[in-house]
């Protein structure tokens, strides 16, 4: 049995304990992925995720996962790249680096650095529109852990449309050897009763046979049935964003002036793929909208709204 004294050694400890576990919860709150993520972290996430990244429907290594949680919705990518940590580590720094990849995504018709560590991004619908119709918001752009061989970006943004909060854009990178990296990527956001009441119509109606990528079951032929629902819609948004980095990173070794184009091309073949889940623009009508966009983007912000 403890003497007195070793129960309230004991005891102080274990409140020490308690106490350094409540902060790490509430740092969690204020800026994801702060708390127990580092290469070693990552690595160990790619040593547990080998079978699925080896074998899996996309036929490449990626691995997607979706949660939905007392009015919160997360979507993860995991994916290995044949390129050295070296070469993307730092291509994925700088803000401007992050518009480039944005601009991307068929919804995002405009992105700009603003003052300080922000990013003002609209977005909008997937054709042509003016600013004045899409919504705008301010991310903030940190480089949380910058090292030679780990790389932890975070883009927040506190609201959005519809009652819409806490979003939360988290890239990790780590290298698993001089030819290869490992990364991941997290997307997520709360919403509230405006926002679930819109969601609900948009998926009884245009959205009622949307699907995401997570299996959830089998058919009697054997053929998957799919994620549904408001898990969908942000596995769906997840791999757009995905994507978007992806074919950034794969325009890499393209000559700086036809990048731009080339990330463009990259992007919509990918998102091809997956017809089922991804009901993008055609090609040409995609390209049109973004070369427009994109040509938007140097004129003027004041010209612009």
């Amino acid at each position: 049995m403890l003497s007195p004294r070793r129960l309230a050694a004991a005891g102080a400890t274990a409140a020490v304990r308690l106490r350094a576990g409540v902060l790490c919860v509430l740092a969690l709150l204020v800026l994801p992925l702060a708390c127990g993520q580092d290469a070693a972290t990552l690595l160990a996430r790619h040593g547990a995720l080998r079978l699925q990244l080896e074998s899996n429907p996309f036929q490449r290594p990626l691995y997607i996962e979706s949660s939905q949680r007392a009015g919160k919705l997360k979507g993860d990518i995991y994916a290995r790249f044949e390129q050295p940590y070296a070469v993307l580590g730092p291509a994925l720094q700088g803000r401007e680096h992050w518009c480039d990849i944005l601009i991307l995504h068929p919804n995002v018709k405009s992105c700009r650095p603003a003052s300080g560590d922000r990013l003002r991004i609209d977005v909008g619908r997937n054709f042509e529109q003016p600013l004045s119709a899409a919504y705008a918001f301010e991310f903030r752009y940190q480089v949380v852990t910058a090292t030679p061989d780990y790389l932890h970006l975070a883009l927040n943004a506190e609201s959005g449309p519809l009652g819409t909060s806490g979003y939360r854009m988290a890239v990790e990178l780590v290298a698993l050897d001089a030819r290869r990296s490992f990364l991941h990527m997290s997307y997520a956001y709360s919403y509230g009763l405006a926002a679930r009441l819109a969601m609900q119509s948009y998926l009884a109606t245009a959205g009622r046979n949307r699907v995401g990528f997570t299996a959830v079951g089998r058919q009697a032929d054997g053929q998957p049935i799919h994620v549904g629902g408001m898990r969908a819609v942000v596995e769906r948004n997840t791999m757009r964003y995905y994507l978007a980095i992806e074919a950034f990173l794969g325009a890499l070794s393209t000559p700086p002036a036809q990048r731009q184009e080339r990330r463009l091309q990259l992007w919509h073949a990918s998102a091809r793929r997956y017809p089922l889940q991804l009901q993008e623009p055609a090609s040409g009508v995609y390209l049109k909208m973004k070369r427009h966009e994109n040509q938007r983007q140097q004129a003027p912000e004041q010209e612009l709204r």
